[in-house]
């Protein structure tokens, strides 16, 4: 090539060079708008010594059961958990956050990433969302991975809704007095693989959909809320098998209610997986207005229906709080009630359903009785929520004589709202009257998450102490103390022996479960 040709073709490079970046620059925003990095982020070292959940001396075979807990602890464990959040602010109207979970982490336990070496993969995503607002509105929007709620505010933790999950949620006001929250939600979709015969991913998913109405005025607060959803019939498959796929914590709460698996159905022929209708509503509210003194109540309904009456659920739970602050402390007493199940099993469950378990806000009238604890310590052993029971209780939280350190002790009473014949069906696996299985440990005190089952004959007490100590702005040390007495009705026609091919079952060996819990939390 000559240098009269390569000097035309440097010329004509350097050209459409020129041409390609005066576009790029004409096709530029007029401003480059900065984005902000904020970073916030929770660690806690946690020892824990105690029972692990496990009321269970021996289960109906002999067999021990002391010092194991339901998830496998250890009398005594130490853990640690990091949580960080990453959050990208590019205005008031448009940010992205990430949210990543490392652990928990089990000191020793390989699977857990804490054993010599520590190199187990732990890291998880909890949140991943983005927010944004409407152009010249106040309506704000959230898309993604995030914690979706319904409220109380007289337990302080929804009995019905409250977890991570994916979804969309719509926040708008509505004048000075109110505002409206809209959300869809889909806990479950495409975790089916068809088993043998069935396509995978076909109608197996679950979609939720609230709505909740905040309404405000001087010295009161109400908010009437609603949720409805769709339940595919293979939701809650695995596989070719028959077992939930979430395991029975959402089976047992979600559909099925008092105790027997999927499985028992499908052993008598009958079809355990059915297309559900959900609907719940609920009311509550807080009146403050005669501060210091506080009253604070909640009503909620739930309904699950599948067209197979056995299968269907439906109940309610209330709950009234009263409390009056005092400058060395706040004590309060409540009470609730919940509704149980009756004696048939082939009408279905009379216990409020409620969505998973409420994984992120925590109780205020209990500790590790229900979902009560804010650490990584051991909790829900009565149950995930308060359904299918009723109690009452006195707290004192909050008292202080000493700077930068406060205590809190509540008490409480509980016993079952379920009939108590329906214990030998639970206990014998039977269904419709005709004998499954044995159930050589019902109730299953080690593996069943979502607790105990109580029935009318059966009581629960609790005592709690918890202690924070403000070490420093952004680190405190948390020590919490619990003890749970349970008495089980162990009469033959209710968690006693019973019979079965022959063989004889006795009734499991219960006794008290204590914890204690030293948390070091360093959050900014």
């Amino acid at each position: 090539m000559s240098k009269k040709t390569k000097g035309a073709a440097r010329r004509r490079a350097l050209a459409m060079a020129s041409s390609m970046l005066a576009l790029g620059l004409a096709c530029q925003p007029a401003e480059l708008q900065a984005v902000d990095f904020k970073a916030k982020g929770v660690w806690i070292s946690m020892l824990e010594m105690g029972d692990g959940g496990n009321f269970m001396r021996r289960d109906r075979e002999g067999r021990q059961q002391q010092g194991w807990g339901r998830w496998g602890e250890d009398r005594f464990e130490a853990k640690n958990r990091v949580r960080l959040q990453l959050e990208a602010v590019a205005s008031e109207s448009l940010s992205g956050t990430v949210y990543l979970e490392m652990g928990a982490f089990t000191w020793g336990k390989a699977s857990k990433g804490g054993a010599l070496g520590a190199d187990g993969r732990q890291v998880k995503i909890k949140h991943a969302y983005l927010d944004w607002k409407a152009p010249d509105t106040d309506i704000k929007v959230r898309m993604g991975l995030q914690r979706i709620f319904l409220p109380d505010y007289a337990v302080e933790a929804s009995q019905v809704f409250d977890a991570d999950v994916a979804g969309i949620s719509v926040g708008a006001p509505l004048g000075e007095n109110a505002a409206m929250t809209f959300f869809w939600a889909r806990p479950f979709n495409d975790n089916w693989d068809g088993g043998r015969r069935g396509y995978a991913s076909y109608l197996d998913n679950a979609d939720l959909f609230g709505l909740s109405l905040a309404l405000t005025f001087d010295g009161i607060k109400l908010t009437p809320w609603a949720m409805g959803g769709m339940i595919g019939k293979n939701t809650f498959r695995r596989g070719a098998g028959v077992g939930g796929y979430y395991g029975r914590d959402v089976d047992s709460d979600f559909i099925y209610g008092y105790g027997l698996s999927p499985s028992v159905y499908a052993d008598t022929g009958e079809s355990a997986y059915a297309y559900a209708a959900a609907f719940w509503a609920g009311l509550t509210g807080e009146f403050t207005g005669a501060d210091p003194f506080r009253l604070a109540w909640s009503f909620n309904y739930g309904s699950v229906a599948t067209g197979a009456e056995t299968l269907d659920r439906r109940g309610f739970y209330a709950a009234l709080l009263a409390e009056y602050k005092f400058d060395w402390g706040t004590p309060g007493i409540y009470g609730w009630y919940s509704s149980g199940d009756d004696d048939d099993p082939a009408n279905g469950s009379e216990r409020m359903p409620h969505v998973g378990g409420n994984n992120e806000s925590t109780s205020g009238l209990t500790s590790i009785a229900t979902m009560g604890t804010w650490t990584i310590g051991r909790d829900g052993v009565l149950g995930q929520t308060l359904s299918g029971t009723w109690g009452v209780g006195l707290r004192v939280k909050d008292v202080s004589f000493v700077e930068n350190l406060k205590h809190t002790l509540h008490v409480n009473y509980y016993q079952g709202t379920n009939s108590s014949d329906m214990a030998r069906f639970i206990k014998e696996a039977r269904v419709n009257g005709r004998y499954v299985s044995p159930n050589s440990s019902a109730p299953d005190f080690n593996t069943v998450d979502y607790g105990l089952y109580l029935t009318d004959r059966d009581r629960a007490f609790e005592v709690g102490l918890m202690s924070t100590w403000q070490i420093y702005e952004n680190l405190r040390l948390l020590v919490e103390a619990n003890y749970i007495a349970l008495w089980l009705d162990n009469s033959r026609s209710v968690w006693g022996g019973f019979r079965y091919n022959g063989a004889s079952y006795h009734a499991n060996t219960t006794e008290d479960l204590w914890n204690v819990n030293v948390s070091l939390i360093y959050k900014f």
